[in-house]
């Protein structure tokens, strides 16, 4: 029978693991400033096409086997996929994870990088959106 104890401790060592491998926005883009860090897009070529994170490398899932030789093993590897409902990323990061390479997942995804008001790419033109109040610090 496990205890209350046991289910806590449990419970903890889940959420440390969490703040150890999940990374949120606004830290994902310091760590990518300070050249630390690498994005990482694992959504399909449609969605890349309908706009990206500006310097992210485009890493869908069908390609990653072959791409995996190249990829940077010097910086940690942020992954992210749509948003908050998307696993496409996490799939991905367990792989990565698996070859070796140091890797984040992005907290809230593409959307909320968008919505905080960071850079993205469209079409080759880089632009920032106006950040949302309801994600930022900034209110």
């Amino acid at each position: 029978m496990t205890t209350s104890a046991e289910i806590i401790a449990a419970r903890l060592a889940h959420v440390d693991a969490r703040l150890e491998y999940d990374i949120d926005v606004v830290a994902a883009a310091v760590a990518v400033e300070r050249g630390e860090a690498v994005l990482v897009d694992t959504r399909r070529q449609e969605s890349w096409d309908h706009g990206h994170i500006a310097g992210a490398l485009h890493l869908p899932t069908k390609g990653l086997d072959a791409a995996l030789a190249a990829l940077p093993r010097d910086r940690t590897l942020v992954v992210y996929g749509w948003g908050p409902g998307c696993n496409g990323a996490t799939a991905t990061a367990r792989i990565l994870l698996a070859a070796g390479l140091d890797t984040r997942e992005l907290l809230g995804g593409y959307e909320y990088w968008v919505r905080n008001g960071f850079p993205v790419e469209e079409d080759g033109v880089v632009t920032r959106r106006t950040p949302d109040p309801l994600v930022t610090a900034e209110h």
